[in-house]
């Protein structure tokens, strides 16, 4: 069922849509060559137990996953792009590392997620994050009322296929609320002018991701960890994003 916010509500979001957007940054400045995958959880994991918010992935079972996630923070590096489990990893020199994290603060959910190179970067992994990122900007300008769902879509993969990306149609955005994953499902290309219309009090996680070479996945025996079938490195954006009478709100906006 999808789910429309009254504009108070809305205003209820942003304390979750600022917290998880802190963690965030938080993580992106963390992130360095020797830091271990599971200091970036414990950041996480402390900076909730700080503000009082409640974790959305500890506890988070789906029937892909061969067992609860058991942290609270997603941490994918190299050819993972998406659900990576945070294990005993350090990062290395030139390493590309997404960060996907979402929390519920007063009963309200945010989510995004940010890709950054560890060290030295590969200049293949600067552009596909600039396209991860020019993709999400388009996704979220597409995001007024009036418009229609396939209108984000088709913002997000034209930018990937401009770039001469695939676009893998299993994983993408989702409503978001009271919960982390609900209705619409927001595909990252399709046709314009298609499908739910969007209405002011709708929020959403856009969330583009892109492979180098494929749009083909495979799964870590983990059941979480998601990387490109051909061994080629990922990126990952997302931002909650309300859509009001004014124009799209992030919600996780980072300073």
């Amino acid at each position: 069922m999808i789910e429309l916010r009254t504009p108070t509500q809305i205003e209820q979001m942003r304390p979750a849509g600022r917290f998880v957007a802190s963690v965030i940054s938080a993580l992106a400045e963390k992130a360095a060559v020797g830091v271990n995958l599971l200091e970036l959880d414990e950041l996480a994991h402390r900076m909730i137990k700080d503000a009082g918010a409640e974790s959305c992935y500890i506890d988070y079972h789906p029937s892909f996953g061969a067992s609860p996630f058991g942290k609270v923070l997603c941490t994918s590096v190299n050819d993972a792009v998406l659900h990576g489990l945070p294990h005993d990893y350090v990062l290395q020199d030139g390493d590309l590392l997404s960060v996907d994290f979402a929390a519920s603060v007063d009963g309200w959910v945010s989510d995004s997620a940010l890709s950054v190179v560890v060290g030295t970067p590969r200049e293949e992994d600067l552009r596909l994050i600039d396209t991860a990122q020019r993709a999400l900007d388009a996704g979220i300008a597409a995001a007024q009322a009036g418009n229609k769902l396939g209108d984000i879509s088709h913002a997000i993969g034209s930018v990937a296929r401009a770039d001469g990306l695939g676009v893998n149609l299993q994983f993408g955005g989702h409503g978001v609320g009271r919960t982390m994953h609900g209705e619409p499902h927001v595909p990252n290309d399709g046709p314009a002018g298609r499908g739910l219309k969007l209405r002011p009090g709708l929020v959403i996680a856009i969330e583009p991701w892109f492979l180098h070479t494929t749009d083909e996945i495979v799964f870590d025996p983990d059941g979480w960890t998601i990387r490109s079938a051909d061994g080629s490195r990922g990126a990952h954006v997302e931002h909650t994003v309300a859509i009001t009478a004014d124009g799209p709100l992030v919600l996780t906006a980072r300073d």
